[in-house]
C-alpha cells in the first residue's frame, strides 16, 4: 500500500505491518483514503482531529447558507384602499427581510369572470414595492386564484459616489447650471398647465 505523511508528503510503498507500526510509533491512525487505487492509498493521520476539523467546516458552510423562506399575502379583487396599503406594507417588509413572497388572488364565485381585476391590483402592487422586490414569476391565474412571485432585490453594497472634479470649475458654477435647469423645467411645466386648466 502506498503511505502518505500527515502533510501530505509521499513516503512510499510498504506492508502493511511497516505501516501500522509507523503509526503506532507517531500516535497517530492509519486511514485508507483512496481504496480502489492500485496499490490502495493509506494516511498517517489523527482521525479525531480530522472529524472534528470537517464538523467545524460542516457548521461554517451551515452558516453561510441562506435559507429562501416564501410568505404568502392574500389579496381579493374588491380590496380597499387601507387594506390595500395594509397588505402592500407587509409585502415590503417580507421583502426588506430579504424573503419571497406570494403573493395570491382569490376568486369567488363570478369574480372569476374579471380577472383582469386582479391583474391590475397586483400589478399595482409590483409597481409599489419596486425598490425592494422584482416580480420573480409574472401573474398567473390557476383555477380560482392568481398568483405572483416577488423576489427580494438583491443590493450591492453601495460604494460611496465618486467626487466630482471640481479643479477646473469653480463650486458655484458647477452647481448653477444643474440647479436652474431643474427649476426651469419644473417651473415651465406647471405653468403651462396652469395656463391650460
Amino acid at each position: 500500500m502506498r503511505l502518505v505523511d500527515p502533510n501530505g508528503g509521499q513516503i512510499g510503498i510498504k506492508s502493511i505491518e511497516e505501516a501500522r507500526w509507523l503509526a503506532n510509533e507517531l500516535g497517530l491512525d492509519l486511514v485508507e483514503v483512496a481504496p480502489d487505487a492500485r496499490p490502495p492509498v493509506v494516511r498517517l493521520m489523527d482521525y479525531g482531529k480530522f472529524k472534528y476539523e470537517q464538523s467545524v467546516k460542516a457548521r461554517e458552510a451551515r452558516k453561510k447558507q441562506t435559507r429562501t423562506v416564501i410568505k404568502e399575502v392574500q389579496f381579493r379583487p374588491k380590496i380597499g384602499a387601507g387594506d390595500f396599503e395594509v397588505k402592500r406594507k407587509r409585502v415590503e417588509k417580507f421583502l426588506r427581510d430579504h424573503d419571497k413572497v406570494k403573493v395570491t388572488m382569490r376568486f369567488r364565485g363570478r369574480e372569476v369572470t374579471h380577472p383582469e381585476i386582479g391583474h391590475q391590483i397586483l400589478r399595482r402592487l409590483a409597481e409599489s414595492v419596486e425598490d425592494y422586490g422584482v416580480v420573480e414569476v409574472p401573474p398567473r391565474l390557476e383555477g380560482r386564484q392568481m398568483t405572483m412571485v416577488l423576489a427580494p432585490v438583491r443590493r450591492i453594497k453601495e460604494a460611496p459616489e465618486p467626487e466630482r472634479d471640481t479643479a477646473q470649475v469653480p463650486d458655484d458654477a458647477a452647481d448653477a447650471p444643474e440647479e436652474t435647469q431643474g427649476t426651469e423645467t419644473g417651473d415651465s411645466t406647471g405653468t403651462s398647465q396652469e395656463t391650460q386648466q
